[in-house]
This record gives structure tokens, sequence and C-alpha cells, in this order.
């Protein structure tokens, strides 16, 4: 199965208050985009790797880089390799004198050590399929306009009540839902209403 490497490409709070992150990946040579929602304490495992700080001790992520270094072990690439009822799965391919050997990983821990070990991500074309989303050419803002799309979008969610469960609405309106939550990149919305949609579909509902 042919792997498609992608690139992290935003680290980003929803506009709403949820405590989850989106950690947003982009198709190296492609226009789609795979949001995948991480938690606050993931999310900052791979924020302080991109951002190179040095913590006076080691985070866990850290010691787990330190300890497969120790042991000669070098990670080769990540794999986001399934993706069930909303679910990444991802494994670590690792080579230690010479032999391959596979670790199954959280996807968030495995992008968090791909930061830490300067190695390729890739995926699945069923995946990108499943869960991507596609940006049109141009849809790049500058920063004050992405800061005022995203203070509307708060204003919009409380008008419109956007608290009400996504279990409310029909399949339509989630699509809809969708492309608004697209246009002001709220990526980790995007990706609560896409989880929604599969779960809708894989029900046949």
């Amino acid at each position: 199965m042919k792997k498609i490497e992608l690139d992290i490409v935003a680290l980003s709070h929803s506009v709403t208050q949820s405590p989850n992150y989106a950690v947003v990946l982009g198709e190296r040579s492609g226009t789609r985009r795979l949001p995948i929602v991480i938690g606050s304490f993931e999310a900052q495992a791979i924020a302080v790797a991109m951002e190179r700080m040095s913590p006076s001790r080691p985070l866990t992520h850290d010691l787990f880089k330190n300890t497969l270094e120790t042991f000669n072990v070098d990670l080769k690439e990540v794999v986001i390799n399934n993706l069930l009822d909303g679910i990444f799965y991802a494994k670590l391919i690792c080579i230690k004198d010479g032999e391959v050997f596979e670790i199954d990983s959280r996807t968030s821990d495995a992008l968090a050590l791909a930061v830490r070990f300067h190695c390729p991500v890739y995926t699945y074309e069923f995946i990108l399929d499943a869960a991507g989303i596609v940006l049109e050419e141009g849809e790049e803002e500058e920063d004050e306009e992405r800061e005022t799309a995203a203070a509307a979008a708060q204003e919009k969610s409380v008008a419109a009540g956007q608290g009400a469960p996504l279990a409310s609405y029909s399949v339509e309106a989630l699509t809809q839902l969708l492309e608004e939550v697209l246009a002001e990149e709220d990526y980790e919305r995007a990706a609560e209403i896409r989880d929604e949609i599969n779960r809708r579909k894989s029900m046949g509902s």
C-alpha cells in the first residue's frame, strides 16, 4: 500500500472553550489536510519539540527518545496506519542493528516522537479519503485576518448555540456546519464534526 508523506502544518486550540487541541497534518505533495484532536499534554509535548525548547528536566517523550538512543534504536518513520470509530492509530517503525520492527503507539505520542527524531510521518490514501479535508488554493490568510475570523467564529457559535450536541444535528446540517467551521479554520471543531458524520455513515444512518 502506497504511503503518503505528511508534515505538521499547524497546532491550534479550538476557538470554543474546549480543552482539546488539533494537530493539523498537511499532505506534502498535495492540498489535503488531516486534523487530529489531541489532549493538552500531548499538544504541549509536540509544541515544545517544534519550538526547540529545552526543559530543565526531560519530558516523557524526551525520556523515551533518550532511552531508545541509549540502546541504539533509531526511529525511522511514523505511520498513521488506521482509523476506526473516529480514532487514529499509529505505529513507530524502528531500526536496531539493521533489524526493522514496529511499535504500536497513540498517534499524538508518535507525532511527538517524530518531531524529536526529525523522522518522516506517513499515512495511507484510505485514511485521507475518510478523514482528510481539501483546501482550496489561496486559502491562507494574514495573521490579523485569522484573528478576526476566530473572533467572528466565537460570536457566531454563541449566537447559534454551538454548545448543542452534534448528535442533535442531521447529516445535512452537519455537512453545512463542517463547511462553515472550515471557512473559519477551526480544525478541532471540524474534526469533531467529521468524526460524527463518519460515525453516522458507519451506522448506516
